[in-house]
C-alpha cells in the first residue's frame, strides 16, 4: 500500500505521519505539495492523509481556504474512484469543507485551544480504519485542536447512525461514553466519521502521536495496522481479477 500526505502551508504534522508510515510500519510514502495537481502513481488501493496543523493559519475556518488548494480537485476524485482518504484533525476539518465528509467542525464549546490525551471508542468493525479495533477497549489518543467540535443537521446526525458511519466518540477511561469526556462538545460525542461508502476517514485525535512504546502510547498504532490488514486482501483481489 502506498502513502501519500499533503503538505499545506500550516501543515504541521505531517512529518509525524510520514514518520509513523515509513519508519513504524514500514510502507512507502510520498509527501504530496498543495500546489501540485497530480495524484499519479497513486492507485484505488492506495491512501491519501490530510494531517494536521493550521492550514492557512485557519483563517476564515479551518480548512475552508485549503479545501481550494490545486490538490484537492485530484483527491476529491480519488475518493470517487475509491481510493482510501484519511482526514486527520485539520486534515477531517478540510474534508469536511471539500464536501467529503458531512458535517463541519465548530470552535471547541469552551472556547479553547485543547492539548490533551483523551480517549475514543471504535462504533463500528465495517471500515478498513476499525476493523481491527476492539470495540470494547477505550483507545487513549492525544487531541490538539481549537475547532474540533462536531456539528451537522437532524437529518444528517441521522443518517450517520443509520448508515453506521460514525467511527469513534469520546469516552471515559472504562469506556464510557459521557458528557463529561466529551471535551470538545461535540454533537453525539463524535470523534470520526467516515463517508457512505467507507473510504474517506476523518478523526479529530491524533494516532500518529500514539503509536510508538517509545512514546508510552500505542493506542494510535492500531489503526494503522487496521488500515493495512484490511486494505492488502483487497488489493490482492484486485490484482488476481
Amino acid at each position: 500500500m502506498k502513502f501519500g500526505v499533503v503538505v499545506f502551508p500550516g501543515s504541521n504534522c505531517d512529518d509525524d505521519v510520514v514518520h509513523v508510515l515509513e519508519q513504524v510500519m514500514q510502507q512507502e510514502v510520498v509527501k504530496l505539495w498543495h500546489k501540485d495537481p497530480s495524484l499519479s502513481g497513486f492507485n484505488e488501493g492506495d491512501c491519501i492523509v490530510l494531517p494536521g496543523g493550521f492550514s492557512y493559519g485557519d483563517y476564515l475556518r479551518a480548512g475552508a481556504i485549503a479545501r481550494f488548494s490545486p490538490i484537492m480537485a485530484s483527491v476529491v476524485d480519488f475518493a470517487a474512484a475509491g481510493g482510501y482518504v484519511w482526514g486527520i484533525c485539520n486534515g477531517f476539518q478540510i474534508l469536511c469543507e471539500a464536501h467529503l465528509l458531512p458535517g463541519v467542525l465548530l470552535r471547541n464549546s469552551n472556547q479553547q485551544f485543547i492539548c490533551k490525551n483523551v480517549y475514543l471508542k471504535a462504533q463500528t468493525r465495517n471500515s478498513a480504519l476499525t476493523a481491527a479495533v476492539d470495540l470494547t477497549k477505550a483507545l487513549e489518543i492525544p487531541i490538539a485542536h481549537a475547532e474540533g467540535r462536531y456539528y451537522a443537521d437532524a437529518a444528517t446526525l441521522q443518517a450517520l447512525e443509520v448508515n453506521d458511519q460514525i467511527l469513534f466518540r469520546y469516552c471515559d477511561k472504562q469506556g464510557k461514553i459521557t458528557e463529561a469526556a466529551n471535551h470538545n462538545g461535540a454533537l453525539n460525542k463524535i470523534a470520526g466519521i467516515c463517508n457512505k461508502r467507507r473510504n474517506v476517514f476523518g478523526m479529530m485525535p491524533h494516532p500518529e502521536r500514539a503509536s510508538e512504546s517509545i512514546l508510552g502510547n500505542t493506542d494510535g498504532r492500531i489503526l494503522f495496522e487496521s488500515l493495512l490488514s484490511y486494505s492488502k486482501p483487497q488489493i490482492e483481489q484486485s490484482i488476481a481479477i
